[in-house]
């Protein structure tokens, strides 16, 4: 984060600076009974309002310009989140943001209950992708904003105009949306809410600014409802798990036949991740431990020890390339997966950096022309390989059309590649143009304003 924080600043930007939101692991009483016997400490409470808190002054301490409270499941409850951004608030002199989810029914409320608790910037989504797996919708969120008497500097028309088109895309994309239900249109430029849906909003807020969040929940669920936003998912509320982790763990175990060994799964999660110390489940740390909890399971039906099989992914976080996990990890069972009692930090010296090869059918040109193309590839290896090698041939296909080039056309000289990795390259295809460069036929613009001209 240090080096991270202090390459945004030379570079003029503003450092946002995230924690990711988890909570503490339930585990069963028989789980209890069973580490006191098996001297297995089962830990106290961890993520607590001043966890975060000590989180976010080291980060401010170390220049972040703004904390971001990061629940990507969703989990956080609207108690937590007015808990939460108040010690907050009395502690930073930056601002405070929150990003959440609408999974398992917590994230209008929650949003709400920051608001009035003097949170600086919530995150929203445009409503006809809003609620589910994404975030709260921003016109619910406005609407809120305004009755609370907040300046909001976002055009209300514009805001309808581009979900006019999001609607189209989703449209288009229907055999693959899961819930098949778009929310109704709301353009809050022109549009006037119904008097009863106007009273649930009014309720809501009433609720929140008198402390009163589980009412709030109750009535923004309903205001949710009224959206056609889905049902609150409550094996994501009740696993404490993302959404995403969820449907991975099914999906590994269809693939084997054994999916019904989820609940066994599920069950199991909370102690594969206690082994692994704790870390939040959030990706890749929550893909780990959801595969290494399905092997877990499969290993135990099987008749083998619960760690029989161990994925490379998890041998790495148990031994500390992944960094240091809030608790800490038994030495013993780190010698158990990994072979030694230590914790080995990744070391950086000895990273190898993605191979990047002439393309034969491409005229014999790298995999990655430039910069930014490189450094997609060390951050999607696999995705980015496969990508930029079929943008290379069609690239070369298009500037030849007379045919492929044949086994023995040598590819581009060493002189001829020096170009593509000067700084300032930027392939002749070009990107495609920004939004301010050429504004969309149904945002309403004309070029000259687009261009603030």
């Amino acid at each position: 984060m240090k080096s991270s924080i202090r390459f945004v600043k030379e570079a003029g930007g503003l450092a946002d600076c995230a924690v990711c939101y988890t909570v503490d692991p339930h585990f069963r009483l028989s789980d209890r009974i069973k580490g006191v016997f098996s001297g297995k400490k089962i830990p106290p409470k961890i993520f607590t309002v001043d966890y975060y808190v000590k989180k976010a002054k080291e980060l401010a301490s170390l220049g972040a310009d703004i904390f971001t409270i990061k629940d990507m499941a969703g989990l956080i409850t609207p108690f937590m989140a007015a808990e939460l951004v108040k010690a907050l608030k009395n502690e930073l002199d930056i601002p405070i943001d929150l990003h959440t989810h609408c999974t398992p029914g917590f994230g209008v409320a929650s949003l709400l209950a920051a608001m009035v608790n003097g949170v600086d910037i919530v995150d929203t989504a445009i409503l006809s992708f809003s609620g589910g797996p994404a975030a709260p919708a921003y016109e619910i969120i406005r609407i809120f904003a305004d009755r609370l008497g907040f300046s909001v500097d976002v055009d209300n028309a514009a805001v309808a105009r581009i979900d006019k088109r999001l609607r189209q895309i989703r449209s288009e994309l229907a055999s693959f949306d899961q819930y098949k239900r778009l929310p109704p249109e709301l353009d809050l430029s022109k549009d006037s809410l119904s008097p009863e849906l106007s009273k649930l909003f009014d309720d809501a807020l009433e609720a929140a600014v008198g402390g009163k969040y589980q009412k709030s929940l109750d009535i923004c669920q309903q205001i949710e409802k009224a959206f056609f936003y889905p049902e609150p998912d409550e094996i994501v509320r009740h696993a404490q798990i993302p959404g995403g982790m969820y449907t991975n763990m099914l999906t590994q175990l269809k693939e084997a036949k054994l999916e019904h060994l989820l609940n066994e799964v599920l069950r199991l999660v909370p102690t594969v991740r206690l082994d692994a110390g704790l870390p939040p489940l959030v990706t890749p740390t929550s893909q780990i431990v959801g595969v290494q909890a399905v092997n877990c399971v499969i290993s135990i039906h099987e008749g083998k020890d619960m760690y029989e099989n161990v994925s490379k992914n998890f041998e790495d976080l148990i031994l500390g390339q992944y960094g240091k996990t809030p608790w800490p990890v038994d030495p013993e069972f780190r010698y158990k997966i990994c072979g030694t009692r230590e914790e080995v930090p990744y070391d950086t010296s000895k990273y190898k950096p993605q191979d990047n090869p002439p393309i034969p059918e491409a005229g014999g040109v790298p995999l990655a022309l430039n910069e930014k193309e490189q450094l997609l590839l060390e951050l999607f290896p696999s995705v980015a390989a496969k990508f930029l090698r079929n943008k290379r041939i069609a690239e070369w296909q298009a500037a030849h059309p007379e045919g492929t080039p044949s086994e023995e056309q040598p590819g581009l000289g060493e002189q001829n590649l020096a170009p593509y990795f000067d700084p300032d390259y930027e392939p002749s295809d070009g990107e495609p143009p920004s939004f301010w460069e050429i504004a969309p036929s149904w945002a309403g613009w004309t070029d000259s304003i687009a261009l603030g001209q």
